[in-house]
């Protein structure tokens, strides 16, 4: 199995402290890879670690067959990316800030920036100054900056940022498009998991500079596609009798009085019957499909238990 990025004990530290620390990932070639954790857990300093923009503290990184190292020139050539926000010309147009894109990477095919502007929906304004785009404008001009050149690796951070649901529906299809008809991998970074859930081949999901796992999404869709969920008018009761009671293992609290029971051994009936037993309302109880989120919750609420 071939691998656009592999790190292996990747680890980035601060004045004394590390923000990341031991991270070992796996993103294949050709690939959607969703990179998930909330603020501040490290993806930005990983992001720019694997595009040279700032240096590992220990560790190695490989980038298309590659060791990264600090004179790898020509294989940066080969990535997209953008890392946090685009830095674009405000007084040119879109076509222009392409051009000058073009010119630095040395790569003068003659199509390419209209190709890249019709991809993300630009074309009929790129001849506007970028100053009078919208934020989402930009942000699209900045993905068509990142493909324009047609890399075999897209690295984005929060890509889809102040786009509205159109737009984010168009730029998903883009994504999809680039994997499945282009081969380009890609490793995304963004806090909406619902995006992430409906193109992402793989996730990976960090918390305080660890990645706690990597998996697929086939893998959570196969196997965590079920749970129940219940509403209690005393949810602290609810989950002691669900521990004590019916032995639960696996359960996250997600807000007052909202229950999620990940335990396939335990059904509705044993739920209720427990409940009413110990003298807890029931308000609903439904059996759910597992989305990302609620994975992606249950994922880091089970790591805190075991920092």
């Amino acid at each position: 199995m071939t691998y656009a990025i592999r790190t292996h004990q990747l680890t980035k530290g601060y004045r004394g402290k590390e923000v990341v620390s031991g991270v070992n990932m796996n993103v294949r070639r050709g690939e959607i890879y969703g990179f998930l954790g909330p603020n501040g857990a490290g993806k930005t300093t990983i992001m720019k670690m694997m595009t040279n923009l700032t240096k590992p503290t220990s560790g190695e990184i490989e980038v298309l067959g590659t060791r990264l190292q600090a004179n790898s020139h020509d294989i940066l050539k080969r990535i997209g990316c953008i890392i946090e926000y685009p830095i674009l010309y405000d007084k040119l147009s879109a076509r222009k800030n392409l051009e000058i894109y073009c010119e630095y990477m040395g790569y003068y095919k003659k199509d390419a920036i209209p190709e890249a502007l019709e991809l993300v929906n630009l074309r009929v304004v790129d001849d506007i100054p970028v100053r009078e785009f919208s934020l989402g404008m930009k942000q699209r001009l900045g993905i068509a900056r990142a493909i324009v050149t047609k890399p075999e690796l897209l690295i984005l951070d929060e890509p889809v940022n102040g786009l509205d649901p159109i737009g984010m529906q168009e730029l998903r299809d883009l994504f999809y498009k680039l994997s499945r008809q282009y081969g380009i991998t890609l490793l995304i970074s963004s806090h909406i998991l619902g995006e992430i859930e409906q193109i992402a081949d793989t996730i990976g999901i960090i918390r305080e500079g660890k990645l706690i796992e990597e998996t697929s999404m086939a893998e959570i869709r196969g196997n965590n596609t079920e749970h129940i969920e219940l509403s209690v008018s005393d949810y602290p009761k609810a989950a002691y009798v669900l521990e004590h009671e019916l032995q639960a293992t696996n359960f996250l609290v997600k807000e007052e009085g909202l229950i999620n029971v990940y335990d396939p051994a335990i059904s509705q009936n044993d739920i209720i019957q427990a409940m009413v037993r110990n003298g807890v309302e029931i308000g609903r109880i439904n059996n759910k499909n597992l989305s990302l989120e609620s994975y992606f919750l249950q994922r880091m609420e089970g790591s805190k238990k075991h920092a």
